[in-house]
């Protein structure tokens, strides 16, 4: 993996506004530099706010990647803004979305030429009540969540990653055209495959050298949060794990034509989780599956810290209903002892975050949401 040279000691995001991005109308927050605390009752728009970061960041939204669907009903544009410090030096970053015009994206008043460059310019996490999917769903879901990261720190992989899945695109696109057919034309898919071939191997060898560095990371955070002598194992299964795997691709085009799509490849790749060796999904406690994802989480923040020297902004989206109070405690106490650099929590009660903000001696805010209006805003 490449480490970008990124001097990123101290990041900040001091202001967010929002225009007609989903529930908001328009609000404008300023945020404290250490925890800011977010409550309201759900479908305020909590959960919101911090989509809006996560758009500043990766380009795009963590719940709906189609944009135009992030516009508040009703009206044909939409923006978002974010006034970010990086070592002493202030970004203007903005993002608009048009329903005719597309996307654009700025950061002190300059468009990207390639939206993707942005990515892991202001590099975050994102946790949320949805990943839980991550131990119990498809592959493409946990294939999405190791992609994610190594696109923040690796520019190279994420620029990889977009023409793989171009060049996959087109050659599905040739099977779903001659399906069916006895003689289709070699010339053309020979040209697909000796793109997506070496392609296929660079995101392998990545992907492959990526699990020795975060592995080690995930068994850290994972025994932090849990007091058992238990084994985590992290896993990564590949149709590149075959020596033979470029010839098995050539010899399944009849395969691939019936199936009207490219049945072998690096988008099948798969990560298995497991616990004293055996599936955490079919064989660990809830609570231990709670622990494993909030350890996923916590290896991401770390991974990224220690590849890109700068704490990745840590977003937490109702993470008191997925923890108990031992491991709240413990998450607790990595904030006090400034582990993380800018956090948010989204808590729907509020209690919880009353206390928290009674413990933690930082410089915090506190924020009320009301049906997509800023109600209260409070720096303690």
């Amino acid at each position: 993996i490449k480490e970008k040279t990124c001097n990123i000691a101290c990041m900040l995001l001091r202001k967010l506004r929002c225009f007609h991005f989903k529930n908001y109308t328009s609000i404008e927050l300023n945020f404290a530099t250490q925890l800011n605390c977010i409550i309201g009752a759900n479908g305020a728009g909590k959960t919101n706010l911090l989509d809006a970061i996560h758009y500043l960041s990766l380009t795009k939204s963590a719940f709906n990647t189609i944009d135009t669907q992030n516009i508040l009903h009703g009206e044909t544009q939409m923006a978002i803004q974010g006034y970010f410090l990086r070592d002493d030096k202030s970004y203007d970053v903005k993002c608009i979305v048009d329903r005719d015009q597309g996307k654009t994206f700025q950061v002190n008043g300059k468009a990207y030429k390639k939206i993707r460059e942005h990515v892991g310019q202001f590099p975050i996490v994102l946790t949320t009540p949805y990943d839980t999917e991550l131990i119990r769903s498809t592959s493409e879901i946990r294939r999405k969540f190791f992609d994610s990261i190594l696109c923040q720190i690796d520019l190279n992989y994420l620029n990889t990653l977009i023409q793989y899945q171009q060049v996959l695109k087109h050659r599905n696109g040739f099977l779903k055209m001659n399906a069916g057919k006895l003689n289709v034309d070699r010339a053309l898919i020979n040209s697909y495959d000796k793109q997506l071939l070496p392609l296929c191997k660079q995101l392998y060898a990545g992907r492959k050298a990526f699990i020795d560095i975060f592995y080690p990371l995930l068994q850290q955070q994972y025994e932090y949060f849990v007091d058992a002598p238990e084994i985590i194992g992290l896993g990564y299964e590949s149709d590149l794990d075959n020596a033979e795997f470029e010839q098995l691709f050539f010899n399944n085009l009849k395969e691939d034509l019936l199936a009207q799509r490219t049945v072998l490849g690096i988008h099948r790749d798969d990560y298995t989780f497991t616990l004293n060796n055996y599936l955490i999904k079919k064989f660990g406690s809830q609570g231990q599956q709670k622990s494993f994802i909030i350890a996923l989480r916590l290896a991401q923040f770390a991974c990224i810290h220690q590849a890109l020297h700068c704490k990745p902004l840590l977003l937490l989206d109702d993470i008191f209903d997925k923890l108990d109070e031992q491991r709240i405690e413990r998450l607790v106490y990595l904030m006090t002892q400034q582990y993380f650099g800018q956090v948010w929590i989204t808590d729907a009660g509020g209690k919880r975050s009353a206390t928290i903000l009674k413990e933690i001696q930082a410089d915090k805010a506190l924020f009320k949401i009301e049906s997509g209006k800023l109600m209260g805003n409070v720096v303690l």
